[in-house]
């Protein structure tokens, strides 16, 4: 059955059939069309039909047809968080009230807390009770906007644990209907059994684990924490060579608290995507501007989520776009750093915190959200043919809105697939 929404107050980033971008950059971002008094059809999972009111072909069958009313309300891509670690065990307020009374996140790492502390309750945890905890995070998100999802690895740091959570990740698969894609990240902490010797650790990633989970087919794409006290920028370098016979593609967290060659290595390793940058130099962003000369450098990622919650600064979103790069916002989603996977809320960070306008934060949530993970072709904007993620908001007066109000839910449904 074709489920259509009508007498929309606007329909945002719809392109004609084969004429939506992989990604805007720049000040294209702020540009991104609007529809007003619109109409959208949703079909066998995909966007088959929108326009304006007043072009409506009403022929078709109503037997056929549900009609949603869009009276005073919005359609827009649904989001597209490209960055979470949403496979955990027991989320960490407790950690987090230490730091109300004055410990650092680096001293609670140093004391076994942090990435160590889940890992340790990780490994403990069934299977089967690691699933039922993604899928209530999976639908929770999707009530405030989210139809696609990134999740990582790396709490695990054994083999059969990181092997244990990207079972996991893919066994949601088949539960949910959100599109889910598997991030191998088992270089995200150096494990006590390694403790002081990451050389060694690393080792370990490269030959005993990578092997496996590339064999299994479990990862979409692999990543490395590259920041002191984890993992150097050779050691990205090598991971993404190795992975590159695996076929599987690099993306890389760095630049989070440090400035120490991250970029760069992601950049000559062909990285898809460098992730957090809170900190970025002059020349970090000037290499980032090189790299992107011919349309094709890593995707820059906000993580406006971490910044607020560990207090550190945000990432320089408006000077990236003022750089004329392309800006994709996500979550960061994970119980250390990140615990909530709301990305209305990041939009509104993003607006507040980062000084971007509402519609280039809204890009970077959608369409540069998707480039961020190869999967522009497939969904991020409405066009005709591609998949139906799509919000349908509640009332509101303007797509600022949105963003205007922090904390608020103003969505009304996350149409995945169209349903």
């Amino acid at each position: 059955m074709r489920t259509r929404l009508e007498n929309l107050d606007g329909l945002a980033l719809c392109y004609e059939k084969g004429q939506s971008p992989a990604f805007l950059a720049g000040q294209a971002m702020d540009q991104a069309p609007v529809l007003r008094q619109a109409y959208l059809d949703m079909e066998g999972g995909r966007i088959v039909d929108f326009g304006p009111m007043n072009a409506l072909d009403r022929s078709q069958d109503p037997q056929a047809l549900r009609v949603i009313d869009g009276q005073g309300r919005w359609a827009l891509p649904a989001f597209i968080d490209s960055h979470t670690h949403l496979v955990y065990a027991h989320e960490r307020s407790g950690e987090f009230e230490q730091r109300m009374r004055g410990a650092t996140y680096a001293e609670i790492a140093a004391a076994g807390g942090g990435i160590l502390h889940s890992a340790q309750a990780l490994e403990a945890m069934p299977e089967d009770a690691l699933l039922q905890g993604l899928l209530k995070r999976l639908n929770q998100a999707r009530n405030t906007g989210t139809a696609v999802v990134e999740i990582k690895s790396g709490y695990g740091l054994t083999l059969e644990a990181e092997l244990k959570m990207l079972r996991v990740i893919q066994r949601a698969k088949t539960h949910s209907r959100q599109p889910l894609f598997a991030t191998f990240l088992g270089a995200h902490a150096v494990p006590a059994r390694h403790a002081g010797n990451t050389d060694a650790y690393f080792h370990e990633v490269l030959t005993d684990m990578l092997p496996r989970v590339a064999a299994e087919g479990l990862a979409d794409f692999v990543d490395l924490f590259c920041e002191e006290h984890y993992f150097r920028p050779d050691q990205l370098r090598a991971l993404a060579d190795a992975a590159h016979s695996y076929g599987l593609p690099l993306k890389a967290h760095v630049n989070q608290f440090t400035s120490l060659g991250g970029i760069q290595a992601a950049i000559a390793s062909g990285a898809l995507s460098v992730d957090h940058l809170e900190v970025l130099t002059d020349q970090d962003l000037a290499d980032l501007a090189a790299a992107w000369t011919g349309q094709t450098g890593p995707m820059p990622v906000a993580l406006p989520g971490c910044s607020l919650f560990l207090q550190i600064p945000y990432t320089p979103g408006r000077r990236i776009i003022d750089a004329g790069l392309p800006l994709a916002i996500a979550s960061d989603c994970n119980p250390g750093s990140a615990p909530s996977a709301n990305l209305a809320l990041a939009w509104a960070l993003s607006c507040h915190q980062m000084k971007l306008t509402p519609m280039e934060a809204l890009v970077g949530l959608t369409l540069n959200g998707a480039a961020a993970l190869g999967a522009s072709d497939r969904m991020g904007s409405i066009q005709r043919g591609k998949e139906a993620h799509v919000i349908l908001t509640k009332p509101i007066s303007s797509l600022a809105s949105l963003p205007y109000h922090f904390g608020e839910n103003l969505v009304e449904h996350t149409f995945v697939f169209g349903q």
